[in-house]
């Protein structure tokens, strides 16, 4: 049988690189990439094939995919959209630069990468295109909007790109998980501090919470946290499932609230997730 190949994006640490690591072990033919050069070498010495891709920057997003192509003779079986940023802070105190800044990397990335597949999937017959949610693509959450919005949007997006190639052989498929021990908490702290200006927020007194959440060293888990491996299982479902599904949830909390949005009324469902 040939061998079945992926792409994967922000395999430097966590929930890619896991995925990178747990199909490489499965027989897939893996190309693992990540926004730094030094991260590729890394994952190069473990046996690897990376390569560069920054979701920002247009131009590595087409050499990366032409680089994946040049190597498989020009096919490509799935591509896992997973590379992404937290900026936290209240929505009132986000400037507009930051909203732009995630955004092209949360969504525009994808959405970039993922035209440029297509064709490709669409010459082959076939090919799964999985982009990596979240629970706060199902519900938000205080202090996160600017992640929130992105995978709102990337929900949105991805529902009626599946909806419009039903007959091509291309799959559009969403995992969705809830915490999952990775860096990204750690990623935010630069975008937090270059966006926003808590000391001058009208929220000044509850940012204190947030900044011993950003700054202290996490001593234990978050309630239900699970570790990268979870999502990679799920992903390979995605991936293998002869039918698979347009959802799969990581996390008890995933399947907590896909259950609440639908059963509770709004006002409801806000008082519970604002209670924590």
């Amino acid at each position: 049988m040939r061998q079945r190949s992926i792409l994967i994006t922000g395999c430097s640490s966590g929930i890619g690189l896991d995925a990178a690591r747990g199909l490489h072990a499965r027989g897939w033919r893996v190309f693992a990439t990540c926004r730094q050069e030094a991260d590729c070498d890394r994952l190069r010495a473990e046996g690897l094939e990376s390569f560069r891709l920054d979701y920002a920057d247009e131009a590595s997003i087409a050499d990366a995919l032409d680089e994946a192509l040049r190597r498989t003779g020009g096919t490509l079986d799935a591509v896992y959209n997973n590379g992404a940023f937290a900026c936290p802070g209240a929505v009132e105190d986000l400037p507009r630069g930051a909203l732009r800044e995630i955004f092209e990397t949360n969504l525009f990335g994808y959405h970039d990468l993922t035209r440029r597949v297509i064709p490709v999937m669409r010459r082959q017959g076939h090919g799964r295109i999985i982009n990596c949610s979240s629970v706060l693509g199902l519900v938000g959450a205080k202090w996160r909007g600017a992640y929130v919005a992105t995978k709102f949007a990337m929900e949105g997006l991805t529902d009626v790109l599946r909806i419009e190639m039903r007959g091509t052989g291309i799959d559009l498929i969403l995992i969705e998980p809830g915490p999952i021990a990775t860096k990204i908490r750690e990623n935010a702290v630069p975008h937090f501090e270059q966006w926003i200006d808590w000391e001058n927020s009208a929220r000044r007194e509850q940012y204190v919470s947030l900044l011993g959440r950003l700054y202290d060293k996490k001593t234990k888990k978050d309630a239900f946290e699970l570790g990268p491996e979870a999502v990679t299982a799920k992903l390979i479902r995605a991936l293998e499932d002869k039918r698979p599904k347009a959802r799969y949830y990581v996390t008890t909390p995933t399947y907590l609230m896909g259950v609440l949005r639908r059963a509770l009324p709004t006002r409801a469902l806000d008082w519970l997730i604002a209670k924590g």
